[in-house]
């Protein structure tokens, strides 16, 4: 798609991928209204580390999902929304499962209810793998059942089916992306592989992780945002849900010590414990496919950490 001079809005904007994201769409040439979450500091997240000066074509409104007149006003004048807004820390889903019903649930309807209002053409609602819990099968299609493992993936439940309601009930040109585990540049240390490279490049000699025993399906972060706008841009989507991973399963290594953090650790039914992806479908209907090896999104991960290693906060892995 020529992204060139199109309207775009992507909540989240100052999140992890919403930023990679937002600095793909400008670099194509969109004109990007980034939702970035109000506070204090009038800090824009990740959006703080895109080269400047900053093209005219973006423009950050602070705002929150949970708010539906704010939504209304952040969608108006959009063609293509780009719904990454969501509270993400699964150990934090534990102790405050209410505020993920806020933001996930009720937020995604806010934005919904937004773009149907609006008349929008495309709204991309993301989506996320731990909705499928452990794997009945793999590697998991789109077909696979949905388990709430966690009050974080039940949340993304709710929204994902709120927004096929929208499609269903509405016709709502809506398309789920579900992205399995990305990582890349700008991560935190909540995830796993951050998580490793924080305390390597910081000289422990002992890692503090949760369970060895799961296993993921990584996905570098620029081909996750390629998934992202293939999914806008591909017709036969609309109304679709649409796996984007690697379809390779890992385990973490053991060549340092390590000893297990209890706040990483999930309550036992919670644990998900194989992940990996099916992306047929990606490939069949929007022609995506990864172009970056592990070892190659590693490189610039660690690069990124080596360059940014004094904002980690010491001794915290798991916000």
């Amino acid at each position: 798609m020529n992204w060139k001079g199109v309207k775009t809005l992507v909540t989240g904007a100052g999140g992890f991928i919403g930023s990679h994201l937002t600095e793909e769409l400008l670099a194509g040439g969109a004109s990007v209204r980034a939702l970035v979450h109000y506070n204090a500091r009038g800090h824009w997240g990740h959006l703080e580390d895109l080269p400047r000066p900053h093209p005219r074509r973006l423009e950050v409104l602070a705002g929150d999902v949970t708010d539906p007149y704010a939504m209304r006003e952040a969608v108006r004048g959009r063609e293509v929304v780009f719904h990454l807004a969501a509270l993400i820390a699964i150990p934090y889903s534990y102790r405050s499962p209410a505020s993920y019903v806020r933001t996930n649930v009720e937020g995604t309807l806010n934005v919904l209810e937004a773009c149907r209002a609006a008349g929008v053409k495309r709204l991309v609602h993301t989506s996320t793998s731990e909705v499928y819990g452990t794997a009945v099968y793999a590697p998991i299609d789109e077909k696979h059942p949905l388990q709430g493992q966690s009050p974080y993936s039940a949340s993304k439940i709710g929204a994902d089916k709120l927004a096929e309601s929208y499609w269903r009930s509405f016709g709502l040109p809506v398309v789920t992306v579900r992205p399995f585990n990305t990582y890349g540049p700008r991560q935190s240390a909540r995830a796993v592989i951050p998580a490793i490279l924080v305390q390597l490049l910081s000289g422990a000699k002992e890692l503090r992780l949760g369970d060895l025993s799961p296993v993921r399906d990584f996905n570098f972060v620029a081909d996750t945002v390629d998934g992202f706008l293939r999914a806008a841009a591909a017709p036969k989507l609309v109304g679709e849900t649409v796996n984007i991973g690697s379809g390779r399963g890992r385990l973490p290594g053991r060549s340092v010590p390590v000893r297990k953090d209890g706040a990483r650790l999930r309550p036992a039914k919670s644990e998900v414990y194989r992940l990996l992806c099916d992306n047929r479908k990606a490939r069949r209907l929007a022609g995506w496919r990864p172009r970056y090896s592990l070892d190659e999104g590693l490189a610039l991960t660690i690069q990124h950490i080596r360059s940014h290693l004094a904002e980690y906060k010491s001794g915290i892995f798991n916000v």
